[in-house]
């Protein structure tokens, strides 16, 4: 055996076997969390009168919830998910990532060919310290899409600890 082959072994080995292997450990929205934060911002955006839809997806970008209202547009609930997922997946509020998407930023303009991104405000991250757990989204109202799900994002922030 060469000493070619020796180090190739070793380099495996190593790779196959970590020092000190661990599984990983995460926090995980629970569903009633997620309701909580989709109920109370369909609430507050619905209050001012608009017909909104809310989508809250888990770690993976899976929706937990979505819920459409009676008013709603029937692109609303397919804005939200979209919303909810980019928030999560850039770990970014979706105005941020739209401001980025305005100024001609390459690497933006090409990330929202993928599938479910989307470059409009209304959509954040759900965070557990600097950890993104989640995300939300909410679509049907002029410009106050964003602050109605900060507000359901801030009725549970007491349990995302």
């Amino acid at each position: 055996m060469t000493m070619r082959c020796v180090f190739l072994a070793l380099g495996i080995a190593a790779l196959a076997v970590p020092a000190q292997a661990q599984l990983l450990t995460h926090k995980d929205l629970s569903l009633a969390i997620a309701l909580e934060i989709a109920k109370t911002a369909y609430d507050q955006c619905t209050a001012e009168g608009y017909g909104v839809s809310v989508v809250v997806v888990d770690r993976a970008g899976e929706t937990l919830v979505a819920l459409r209202g009676d008013k709603a547009g029937p692109h609303t609930l397919e804005n939200a998910r979209r919303k909810a997922y980019t928030a999560r997946t850039f770990r970014t509020p979706t105005s941020a990532y739209a401001e980025k998407y305005a100024t001609g930023d390459m690497v933006v303009r090409q990330q929202v060919t993928l599938p479910n991104v989307i470059a409009i405000a209304g959509g954040l991250p759900i965070k557990v310290g600097d950890e993104v757990i989640g995300g939300a989204g909410l679509s049907g109202t002029p410009g106050v899409d964003e602050p109605c799900v900060q507000a359901g994002i801030d009725k549970v922030a007491d349990q995302l600890k």
